[in-house]
């Protein structure tokens, strides 16, 4: 009998060290992220308007949209690749368009990569800080407007700023 109470303790044990150490992934993943750069996540506040502007150099930001499962939105942008200034202020506009026959809210998530430029790309007026409320049918432009920061490393010469827009209003709710 004593066999098996030994067992049992040593199932009890790595049982809980397995729940403690899923219980610390999550943290460990974003110490880890903040660490490597990776998961670009951009600042979801409102940036200052940038005063200093690096003319000797030009940085390549592309844009792309996904609509997450089966939200019923389209978005789309006027630009999909644009040379800016570091610190120049650029504007940039999306087009979404609600596809379905109902009320829709939408919010886009951004992100950027690679994730160590995320902390440079500012951005002043963006669609993604609210949500956006369309009605049936309805298209919509949408403005960002965003600046890079001068203190990019010179290695990262281009960057994508890419936006995965969610349906926040589930039909029937």
């Amino acid at each position: 009998m004593s066999k098996h109470n030994r067992l049992f303790k040593r199932l009890i044990l790595a049982s809980i060290g397995m729940f403690a150490f899923a219980f610390a992934l999550v943290p460990l993943y974003d110490v880890f992220c903040d660490i490597t750069g990776l998961n670009g996540k951009p600042s979801l506040t409102q940036a200052e308007v940038s005063d200093v502007i690096d003319s000797a150099r030009l940085v390549d930001v592309g844009f792309l949209t996904h609509v997450q499962n089966d939200a019923p939105f389209k978005v789309t942008v006027d630009q999909a690749v644009i040379s800016v200034k570091p610190g120049e202020m650029n504007q940039v506009t999306f087009t979404a368009n609600n596809l379905s026959n109902e009320i829709r809210t939408m919010q886009a998530v951004p992100s950027v990569s690679p994730g160590l430029a995320a902390q440079y790309m500012h951005k002043v007026e963006c669609f993604c800080f609210a949500q956006q409320v369309l009605q049936p049918g309805e298209t919509i432009d949408l403005t960002l407007l965003f600046y890079i920061d001068t203190a990019l490393t010179t290695d990262i010469e281009e960057l994508t700023l890419s936006y995965t827009v969610f349906d926040i209003v589930k039909p029937g709710s």
